[in-house]
């Protein structure tokens, strides 16, 4: 016999010897799970959801109970002196504490860069440079205020006004 007509007739009956084999067992597959829960327990957790979202307003307060939130005559003050400041002249706002004060100086302190001298960095306003620890006086309606510079890096100083202090941008519109 032929060795290729060997291999074929071996090959030809192990394909019918499987297709008989298939078709003798028939395939029993179990119906596939739902991973949905049933309609009835669906729908008591939707009927408990809605049951719980319920709002039920509230009875109104007697009308002889003080309204802690809206009491009679509230905006009354603020009113009288928004007409009596629409009336006459704005007097000048003064500034009650040390962070006020230096909050409204501090826009005034306009440096133009900094440098680094002998390793110490300075900030330079035109022909002044300052340092670390170095005072300034800045005159703020006509009273003179002592500033003290305590911080200085690449983009920022810090100045202080007694125990209040204020961290600005060296160049105001080139900081992120």
């Amino acid at each position: 016999m032929n060795p290729p007509r060997l291999t074929s007739i071996v090959m030809a009956g192990l394909v019918l010897a499987s297709a008989a084999l298939a078709a003798k067992a028939p395939v029993a597959r179990k119906a596939p799970e739902s991973d949905l829960a049933s309609i009835e327990a669906r729908r008591i957790a939707v009927d408990l959801a809605v049951s719980l979202a319920k709002q039920d307003t509230p009875a109104a307060l007697p009308e002889s109970l003080a309204q802690p939130f809206n009491p009679p005559g509230f905006n009354r003050a603020a009113r009288q002196e928004a007409l009596a400041s629409a009336s006459g002249p704005a007097a000048p706002v003064k500034l009650a504490g040390d962070r006020e004060i230096l909050a409204a100086i501090a826009p005034r302190v306009t440096p133009t860069g900094t440098f680094s001298f002998g390793g110490e960095r300075r900030l330079q306003f035109s022909k002044k440079r300052l340092k670390v620890g170095d005072q300034l006086t800045v005159t703020h309606e006509g009273q003179d205020y002592v500033l003290e510079l305590t911080g200085i890096d690449a983009t920022n100083f810090t100045l202080r006004l007694n125990r209040e202090e204020i961290t600005r941008p060296i160049k105001p519109g080139k900081n992120p």
